[in-house]
């Protein structure tokens, strides 16, 4: 593995530091007296929707515990979180239905 250099590592958390604080600005310094257009809060609506299956997503077709071999027991607990979040429109249900199905079949089949 190299190293990364002090100067160039600075400059990066800088980066990024600005690059979060101008995007927070602009919605809530620029845009946070305004009211937003209709078509824009609907679709901020579906954000927090979006972000939890594309964080999830990647862990469960290509998981890391198995070499990026997609199995079993993460199939089948995503598959039990979805159908939980669809039927109870709950997040909390769909996260614990689907920990519990990997875990009891990582149990069983383990």
């Amino acid at each position: 593995m190299t190293e990364i250099e002090p100067s160039t590592m600075w400059i990066v958390i800088a980066g990024l530091a600005f690059g979060s604080f101008g995007l927070r600005f602009v919605f809530i310094g620029l845009v946070g007296d305004r009211p937003l257009p209709g078509w824009l809060l609907r679709h901020l609506r579906y954000t927090a929707v979006a972000i939890l299956p594309a964080l999830i997503a990647p862990l469960v077709i290509w998981p890391q515990a198995t070499g990026g071999q997609p199995d079993v027991p993460r199939m089948s607990a995503a598959a039990v979180a979805l159908a939980a979040g669809y039927w109870s429109k709950n997040v909390l249900v769909a996260i614990f239905s689907g920990a519990g199905t990997l875990y009891g079949l990582l149990y069983l089949l383990g």
